[in-house]
Formats: C-alpha cells, sequence, structure tokens
C-alpha cells in the first residue's frame, strides 16, 4: 500500500536564526505555492534547548501520526532529528549540527540575533547539559532521512555530518557555505523527498 502524503511540515532554523533565514523563507514560499493545503510551520525558537523543544512538542502534538515531515537547518538539524525520532517521520538534514553541546559551549554569554542585531540573548552553561538530553545519536533513525551538506562549510565540519547519518540519502557537495546559499537549487529536491500532499 502506498504512503499517504504529508499534510504537515515542520521547519527548525540554527543557531542565533529565526523564521526570516532565507532557507526558511524560500521553503515557507514553496510550500505555499506548490502545495497550498499543506500545514507550514517555523517557530522563532528560544535559546534553551529545553524549551525550544517544548515548544515544538506543544505545536505538533496535535499533528496526525505518519503524515508530517521536518526539516532542520544546523542546530535545527539536531532538533529534527529529535522530533523525527519521537514522531517517526521523515526528516530533512540541511548542514546539521552533530554536536552542539560541544560546539556551543564557546557562545556562553550574550549573543546577537542573526536576522536582528538589535536583538540580544543570552546563552547559558546549563543550556550544554539541555542539549546532552535531547541527543539521539547512536539510535536508529525515526524515518527516512536526507542530509544535505556542504564542504565549505566554515561552521561545522561535513565529514561529521556523513559519519552521523550513515543511513541517510546524502548529497554531499563541494565548496559551498555554512549558509547553505546554493539552497535555491534544492529547495524543489527537498520537498520532494518531504513527499508533501
Amino acid at each position: 500500500m502506498a504512503r499517504m502524503a504529508n499534510t504537515h511540515l515542520l521547519y527548525l532554523h540554527g543557531f542565533r536564526s529565526s523564521p526570516l533565514s532565507a532557507k526558511a523563507q524560500l521553503t515557507a514560499a514553496r510550500v505555499a505555492a506548490r502545495h497550498p493545503g499543506v500545514t507550514w510551520w517555523c517557530p522563532q525558537l528560544p535559546p534553551s534547548p529545553r524549551e525550544a523543544l517544548a515548544l515544538v512538542q506543544r505545536g505538533i502534538a496535535d499533528w496526525p501520526a505518519g503524515r508530517m515531515a521536518v526539516i532542520g537547518s544546523s542546530l535545527g538539524g539536531f532538533y529534527a532529528s529529535w522530533v523525527a525520532h519521537a514522531k517517526h517521520c521523515p526528516s530533512v538534514l540541511l548542514n546539521p549540527a552533530v554536536d552542539p553541546a560541544r560546539d556551543l559551549a564557546r557562545y556562553i554569554g550574550e549573543q546577537t540575533a542573526w536576522h536582528d542585531p538589535e536583538a540580544r540573548f543570552f546563552f547559558r552553561a546549563e543550556y550544554i547539559d539541555e542539549l546532552r538530553a535531547w541527543d539521539v545519536r547512536g539510535q536508529a533513525p525515526g524515518g527516512a532521512e536526507l542530509l544535505l551538506a556542504m564542504q565549505g562549510d566554515e561552521v561545522l565540519d561535513w565529514r561529521e555530518m556523513v559519519e552521523r547519518y550513515p543511513q541517510a540519502r546524502q548529497v554531499v557537495l563541494p565548496g559551498g557555505d555554512h549558509a547553505l546559499s546554493v539552497y535555491p537549487e534544492w529547495v524543489d529536491a527537498v520537498l520532494e523527498f518531504c513527499q508533501l500532499a
């Protein structure tokens, strides 16, 4: 029996990012244009990982089982793996953070928001332990995975991404950057993988 198309799509942005990111905005526009019946949600995630995933859990609590997909970029990719594991849904991982508890330790303190430098937040030491609590490395994937990794990512190591997601359909591209500037060329393939209604 063919799998039913997904009616709900969650997009999770990265550290210091927001729903105003170029990738989130492009994805939202493409979903609205080509899949107008799909429920789209890209929440502004708080800096606390515990609060971020609590917000996500509340937001998708009533979403139909087996009818959703999740896309995550950078830190959002780390969160997306947890969501996919919990909801048994497909996930798309865009230059995902593999070990944010390690990588974000140097960012403890006051930070600025990428899309609004006037907006400031405090990244607290206890958030590192919160990140460890949500880590699903070593557990079987919750659903089909698509990894889009750039070898030129100046923030995260693409080799760790490839190693972290061995069961994913892996697209590893030469050059590029952490912002995934080539995303406009790949957004259609991303949404096709999500199998939207």
